[in-house]
């Protein structure tokens, strides 16, 4: 049977990941776009157009909050196709969900990437069916030139009022969600927090050497996550515990982290794992536009990154972002021998309450929106369901 667009799915004799752990041999029924029923397979056998899974682990689609591109293309420089056509390479990897992430740039590049990501968030639902661009993510410019990482130092900024947000431009359109990685001690850096937070943003404190004083002062602002943790922090020391120290032990505080094995060891993800718990761990891909093409060498951010074997470096030897997808990620997980129901919570639902969008998606529950994602027995994406449309098979 050929199902492209249909009102009413059945999937059938899957393994569900839901919040309560794994249910084996069910059926789940989407109507219009929303999860409407889960049973057992006879009850659900004729209620539509039947997928039968054979056994295959259906997830809640991945969300990934921070992204630079893949396929060739950078979320800066890219057109309203040139977007969706990211949205369709992620579905195929899993993800029903992305947020795409700015690197520090000219007002120019600014207005641009805010344009083409409006105008996609505008037409998504018309287009052929991919993952659902929500918002933007600006990683900088208010960051610390000593912890840059491959971001371009010379379009970093600090904050003495609101006029020094004018060039930050996000889509004027209803429920986007706005997000931004900063360094609380840059100048001015704790009332950005509050400013930002005034105004509905979700802060995310990253690129960053404060100490505790005033990691406690932007987290009393607001700032309540951090960004590709512990990557681009000041190193962990005995006398000087710093970002990792105070992200480690602060309950309240939330972390994501790419897990790629090059970014972080094995180790390390599962010491942050354990410190944190999967009630406050999320995973990324900080994936850049390389990804999805292999090893070679790229033009990105105006300078030479080569990937070998997985890893990214630019032309200083730093780390240049990751060319993972969140499948990559959820694999990794699992390998460290992180129980399914634990890493769909840090790669769906934990990224969804992050944005606010838990009530909506992220997990596999009656009532909630259609995004799923299929793996087979090797962690190969068989099935990519978005808001009930068949998005990659």
């Amino acid at each position: 049977m050929t199902i492209t667009d249909p009102k009413t799915l059945v999937l059938r004799g899957a393994r569900l990941v839901t919040p309560v752990g794994l249910i084996e041999n069910r059926s789940l029924l989407i109507e219009d776009g929303l999860i409407t029923r889960i049973d057992d397979d006879e009850r659900l056998r004729a209620a539509g157009p039947v997928l039968v899974l054979d056994g295959q682990t259906v997830w809640p689609g991945f969300i990934d909050v921070h992204i630079h591109g893949a396929v060739g293309i950078d979320v800066m420089t890219a057109t309203v196709d040139e977007l969706a056509h990211i949205g369709e390479f992620l579905a195929r990897s899993g993800v029903t969900t992305w947020l795409p992430t700015l690197v520090p740039g000219a007002d120019s590049e600014y207005k641009h990437a805010n344009n083409s990501i409006e105008e996609l968030m505008k037409r998504q639902e018309d287009l052929q069916p991919a993952a659902r661009a929500v918002g933007v993510h600006y990683e900088g410019p208010f960051v610390n030139t000593n912890q840059c990482g491959a971001l371009r130092t010379q379009f970093f900024r600090t904050f003495t009022n609101v006029a020094d947000l004018e060039p930050i431009v996000f889509p004027q359109v209803e429920g986007a969600r706005r997000m931004m990685t900063l360094a609380p001690e840059i100048e001015g850096g704790v009332a950005l927090v509050a400013e930002l937070v005034r105004r509905g943003w979700v802060i995310s404190i990253g690129h960053t050497r404060a100490g505790v004083d005033v990691l406690d002062a932007a987290r009393n602002a607001g700032a309540r996550h951090m960004t590709h943790f512990p990557n681009a922090m000041a190193p962990l020391h005995h006398r000087s515990p710093g970002p990792i120290g105070w992200g480690l032990l602060e309950d309240d505080v939330t972390v994501d982290l790419i897990a790629d094995g090059v970014h972080c060891d094995p180790l390390m993800i599962k010491l942050v794992m354990r410190c944190k718990s999967s009630e406050r761990f999320s995973l990324i891909s900080d994936s850049v536009s390389p990804t999805g093409l292999g090893d070679g060498d790229y033009r990105v951010w105006g300078e030479t990154i080569t990937v070998r074997q997985g890893k990214t470096s630019n032309e200083r030897g730093s780390i240049a972002g990751s060319v993972i997808t969140m499948r990559d990620a959820v694999n990794m997980m699992l390998s460290l021998g992180i129980p399914e129901f634990e890493v769909a919570r840090i790669a769906s639902l934990n990224p969804a309450r992050l944005l606010g969008l838990d009530s909506v998606c992220g997990s596999i529950e009656v009532g909630k929106r259609a995004d799923l994602t299929a793996l087979d027995s090797a962690c190969n994406v068989s099935l990519c369901v978005v808001g009930g449309r068949i998005a990659a098979r």
